[in-house]
């Protein structure tokens, strides 16, 4: 498999299961759920009971359990693209001479993604103890129609400060929830918002960068590809290749 093939198939996922979270999220009538529960209900028709048990316990543990499933595949993903990006593009465009900081652009950036991913997959998201809920409960204020003063969150038994939620997946509440995200296994929130929105911006610029050097090869590949066939008639008549020089020293 080439490597445009990998890196589209890559970011096709990410961008597919985001969207899929992003619909799912928040919506419990939404028009996917209401797909996917009559699909659900179809296939109950036709697929054993044993084994629906077993797929509902899996999709329960995928996605409703702490999970480290997704973080492995995202750094297989980044390992598999990366390996092509060094072993299809790299290679050739050391060998057309492109400048080196171009081509350690995309790992100095991979560099920069793979510590905000740490940081935010380690970090406390905001969790809501007996010891700050106090003074949580002072950062926002209650606007008493989503967040009610004195509201007690029936798993954790504390007292929510406002603009926090339960999250049934980490079990525990986060001051300032705002998602459970899969591909770093934590909760956003309070504590790691920044540096989930710096990982995504790192992820995004070392896409970019990626798609940046693979189009460059392209374009050189491309303008060799003209040179090597492209010919003219000299002076005495006959045919002369046409010599174009390296647009990138």
């Amino acid at each position: 498999m080439d490597f445009l093939t990998l890196f589209l198939l890559y970011l096709c996922s990410v961008l597919a299961v985001a969207a899929l979270l992003c619909l799912c999220s928040g919506r419990q009538e939404s028009f996917l759920t209401r797909s996917l529960t009559r699909a659900s209900q179809a296939l109950s028709l036709v697929i054993p009971s044993q084994l629906q048990r077993v797929t509902q316990q899996a999709l329960h543990r995928l996605f409703h359990t702490r999970s480290c499933l997704f973080v492995v595949l995202h750094v297989a993903l980044q390992a598999a693209v990366f390996g092509e990006y060094t072993w299809e593009v790299f290679v050739y465009c050391w060998e057309l001479q492109f400048h080196l900081l171009l081509l350690l652009l995309p790992y100095l950036l991979l560099a920069g993604n793979l510590g905000c991913f740490l940081l935010c997959s380690r970090a406390n998201p905001g969790a809501v103890t007996k010891s700050n809920a106090a003074s949580l409960a002072e950062v926002y204020a209650y606007d008493g129609v989503l967040f009610q003063r004195g509201l007690v969150c029936p798993t954790c038994s504390l007292q929510k400060p406002a603009r926090s939620k339960h999250c049934s997946v980490c079990r525990m509440c986060v001051h300032r929830f705002d998602h459970h995200c899969v591909w770093v296994n934590n909760c956003i929130g309070a504590g790691n918002a920044g540096v989930f929105l710096l990982y995504l911006l790192s992820l995004t610029a070392t896409a970019g960068a990626v798609a940046a050097v693979t189009a460059a090869l392209l374009v050189q590949v491309l303008l060799l590809s003209n040179a090597m066939h492209g010919t003219y008639l000299d002076a005495q008549g006959q045919e002369q290749p046409v010599g174009i020089p390296l647009l990138v020293q």
